[in-house]
């Protein structure tokens, strides 16, 4: 596939983290250095092991669009492209990127997501649409490393057991 002429969308995966709005900035620069769409994908998940009679009236779903909404007006303003696309989709997040790259010119994406544990570089969503994905992955720091890797979790003074 010939990224730089092809007609496929620039696809951008966005959980509202800072992170995530970094990559649809990034995207839209992108896209428009190289005329290409954008589709902006976001999942959504029923939490497990939750009570669902006592919020009555929540919507992953509802809520995933309100990100995307949020997404958008703070990157695009009132200037949204006519070709943008959103997915608003239920599953696992890495899943489902990975899925739509095989339609995509590139994935762009955060580094670090909502969830996960503070302290690694690289989520666990990134990391594996890195590894799968069926098209160039670009993934975006929400600023500048400035500083050095961490030491490896085993290497640390405080790190704890992760089974006992």
């Amino acid at each position: 596939m010939d990224t730089l002429t092809s007609n496929e969308p620039i696809l951008v995966g966005i959980d509202g983290s800072p992170s995530s709005i970094a990559a649809l900035t990034y995207a839209k620069r992108l896209a428009g250095a190289l005329g290409a769409p954008i589709e902006i994908m976001i999942t959504w998940i029923y939490p497990g092991l939750m009570d669902y009679a006592g919020v009555a009236g929540w919507s992953p779903e509802e809520d995933a669009r309100q990100i995307v909404h949020d997404a958008v007006t703070v990157v695009f303003g009132d200037e949204v492209p006519d070709d943008l696309t959103i997915s608003v989709t239920n599953g696992p997040a890495a899943k489902r990127l990975i899925a739509a790259s095989a339609h995509a010119s590139m994935l762009v994406l955060g580094s670090r997501g909502h969830g996960g544990f503070a302290g690694l570089l690289l989520g666990s969503v990134s990391s594996a649409c890195a590894e799968y994905a069926h098209c160039p992955v670009l993934i975006v720091h929400p600023h500048p490393v400035a500083h050095e890797p961490r030491e490896k979790a085993d290497q640390r003074e405080s790190a704890v057991p992760a089974a006992m």
